[in-house]
């Protein structure tokens, strides 16, 4: 159980990862939502990179928002967090290179209650780097289960469904599937006349 009085007063780091589809948005928001019933102040980020489903706001898969500040870099959170502010949200950690670390644990050390999201592994199974280093530093750490869409499994892979080699393609459900182990093929290559 978080206990917020002393999460106020120290500051934090809790951090929600996991697949594609696992409700790692969702669940940042619910978060936010609660502090802000509690009347903190709140400051959410995302990366400029998220326009899924809207430029200035952090949205989930089942279309649950919050209004967020676009950033391009880890380093503008920092500039653009306002002294007073108590909980600092971030979607979509894994956009943000290795200064997102820092970032978080100066906002924690300033007493903020930072609460970040994002991919624990890009499509082929590979660690985010920055999540990984993000995780080890929390006081926090809440690993969210997807299910998979062959077999119904418990799912922590994000299945590339499309064409294309980039490490970061925004997409949802158009580029990727949510997998279990068994069914993950990180292998898989998909023909670029798929429709």
């Amino acid at each position: 159980m978080i206990h917020v009085s002393n999460i106020k007063s120290r500051g934090a780091i809790e951090v929600i990862s996991g697949s594609m589809f696992s409700g790692k948005t969702q669940e940042l928001i619910r978060r936010l939502k609660l502090a802000m019933i509690a009347k903190q102040k709140v400051q959410i980020f995302n990366s400029y990179l998220d326009t899924r489903y809207a430029k200035e706001h952090i949205v989930s898969h089942d279309k649950i928002m919050l209004k967020a500040t676009p950033v391009k870099t880890a380093s503008e959170i920092l500039k653009k967090t306002e002294s007073d502010t108590e909980v600092v949200g971030i979607d979509e950690a894994h956009f943000f290179d290795d200064s997102i670390v820092s970032v978080a644990d100066k906002l924690a050390n300033s007493g903020k209650r930072v609460i970040i999201a994002g991919l624990d592994m890009d499509w082929k199974g590979r660690p985010f780097m920055q999540m990984a280093k993000l995780m080890a530093i929390a006081e926090y750490v809440t690993k969210n289960l997807a299910i998979c869409v062959i077999c119904a499994s418990p799912a922590h892979y994000s299945q590339k469904i499309s064409s294309g080699d980039n490490r970061i393609e925004v997409g949802a459900s158009d580029k990727y599937e949510a997998r279990c182990r068994k069914c993950f093929n990180p292998n898989l290559v998909v023909s670029s006349n798929k429709k």
